[in-house]
This record gives structure tokens, C-alpha cells and sequence, in this order.
């Protein structure tokens, strides 16, 4: 079967609330795919419904071939599991946390040791600790660990890296890129743009819906017309007048500086000199490369 993951139309409502509304797309195997969305977007209650923690109220997805509804259980024993939130055993150590999740699924820490011990060496100096007195870093390393104890052929991460240092982020995704080399299908969720180059394809998704689905290269390339980094002495006039400038389509907050989408008939010295009429000081303005946080804005507006 070449697709692990098929989702046809899935939506769930909690009261009036439509938190995923008419959702598909497929993940392939051995792929690394990302939901990439602010909080709210659904990514939660995706997880929540393809790892058979709830039913959906419409529409269809199967995991392995298998339905998410009728074939619960043998789902269950496939995937491994990550929740945003950490749900170990907080008064258990590390080591009687990996012992615990190991025999639920009727097997030992030792038969799937060689798959989990790149992750588990570098916390098992500390396999006497109790869960809850580990750092943000070693916890996720730990969840992890514990998710793939039992040899699962699909891991589902539910915004695995929130709360956790650069570092140990970056240390992460490098994880799941040798993980994927074993063949295993992960479906990730972030909220950070950052990480979603590290897929290899990502769904844009905002309000219980998917709003674009490719390879981060291709989203990036899709962007369309010439953008522009701008700053000022004060950056919210710049961004009161920029909004009115002749040819500026969108300006928007982007870290230290505004961007600035610019369509036909924009001219960067007669921004200039339209922003110094508006008595914007020490103005600086460049050409950059857009992002993928650009293109989740821009389909944002539409």
C-alpha cells in the first residue's frame, strides 16, 4: 500500500465549535509530513481522531489500511504516540516509565532497544530519576522513547517541541530525520514555521481546514511577487502608512522589521520618498526571500 494515511472529509464539532471541518490528504510511506498552524487550527483533534482517542462526526480515515472507527484496536498496537502535552508517569523514573509502556504492548524494553537507543543513551545516565524532575529536553526524549518502544510503523507527534529549548528542538527533528530512515511514517504537528522545512511535505492548516498542501520548497517558490523587509525609528507609523503606499499590496509585523508585498506599479524610491513625506525617519528598506510564515499570512487573507 503506498499511502500509510488516508483522510476523506473528516470533521469533528465540539458543541458549536467545528474544530476540523471537511479535512483529506494522504501521508506516504516512510514520508515525514507536517501540520503546520497557530493553536486552534485542529491539529489536536486530527491527532486525537487517527490515533482513535474520539470518533469523527463525518467522513472517513484509515491507518495502515485500517478504519479509525471499526479497527480501533488493531490501530492501536501500530502507532506510537506522542500527546503536546507530557503524559508519562511524573512519580515513575525513566527507567520504570520505558519498563511500563514496553509491557502494556506485551513486549520488552530489550527487543526494541537497538530502535530507541540513539534517543534513551542520552537520558539513561539519568534512568533513576523520576519523570517529572527532568528537564523540557529530556522529557520530550523520554515520550519519545516511550512512543517508540513497541516498534510502531506510524508516530503521530502532537507538537512535540513546544516548550523546549533551540537546542534540544534542533536536536529533536534531527532525531525524527533518522527515524525516517528506518522506514518509519511520522505525522508531526508545530506551530513554528521554522520547523517545517524539516518535512518533507507540510499541510498549512488554520481553522479545522487545510489551506495548502506541498513541499516546503514549493510553497516558498508559490509565494508570487516581490517582497520587501522595511524599518523604521517608529515601526507601527511605518506600518500605518506603508498599508496606504502606492503598489504595496499587504504590510504586516515580521520579527524586527515589517514586510512589505509589493504588486505592479511599486517603485522602492517612491516609497521612500512617500514615507518621508509622512515624516518616517531613518527608514531602511531591502528586498528578502519569503518564507513559509509569508505564505501561511498571505492564504490567511484570501
Amino acid at each position: 500500500m503506498k499511502n500509510v494515511i488516508e483522510i476523506n472529509n473528516l470533521s469533528k464539532a465540539y458543541g458549536n465549535v467545528q474544530a476540523l471541518d471537511s479535512v483529506s490528504f494522504s501521508v506516504a510511506r516512510g514520508e515525514l509530513f507536517g501540520l503546520i498552524g497557530p493553536d486552534g487550527a485542529g491539529k489536536t483533534t486530527l491527532f486525537r481522531l487517527l490515533t482513535t482517542l474520539i470518533r469523527p462526526d463525518d467522513g472517513m480515515a484509515t491507518v495502515e489500511g485500517l478504519d479509525i472507527v471499526h479497527d480501533y484496536r488493531a490501530i492501536r498496537e501500530q502507532v506510537g504516540y506522542m500527546p503536546g502535552r507530557f503524559s508519562l508517569y511524573p512519580d515513575l523514573t525513566v527507567e520504570e516509565n520505558l519498563n511500563f509502556f514496553a509491557a502494556l504492548f506485551g513486549t520488552r524494553v530489550e527487543e526494541s532497544y537497538d530502535l530507541v537507543a540513539p534517543i534513551y543513551r542520552q537520558i539513561e545516565p539519568f534512568k533513576k530519576r523520576r519523570a517529572g524532575k527532568l528537564s523540557g529536553g529530556m522529557k520530550q526524549k523520554l515520550a519519545l522513547s516511550c512512543a517508540l518502544i513497541h516498534r510502531p510503523s506510524v508516530l503521530f507527534l502532537d507538537e512535540p517541541t513546544t516548550g523546549v529549548d533551540a537546542v534540544s528542538r534542533s536536536e529533536f527533528w534531527d532525531m525524527l530525520s533518522e527515524l525516517k530512515t528506518k522506514g518509519i511514517t511520522i505525522l508531526v504537528s508545530t506551530p513554528y514555521m521554522d520547523e517545517a522545512r524539516r518535512c518533507d511535505r507540510i499541510a498549512l492548516c488554520n481553522e479545522g481546514r487545510i489551506m495548502h498542501i506541498d513541499t516546503p520548497q514549493n510553497i516558498v517558490g508559490g509565494f508570487g511577487g516581490k517582497l520587501y523587509a522595511v524599518a523604521a525609528n517608529n515601526m507601527f507609523a511605518l506600518l500605518q502608512a506603508a498599508r496606504s503606499a502606492t503598489g504595496v499590496a499587504e504590510c504586516y509585523p515580521f520579527g524586527d522589521t515589517h514586510h512589505l508585498v509589493a504588486v505592479e506599479g511599486f517603485s522602492a524610491e517612491l516609497f521612500v520618498s512617500e514615507m518621508q513625506g509622512q515624516m518616517i525617519k531613518n527608514l531602511h528598506i531591502e528586498r528578502c526571500e519569503p518564507t513559509i510564515e509569508d505564505v501561511f499570512i498571505k492564504l490567511m487573507q484570501r
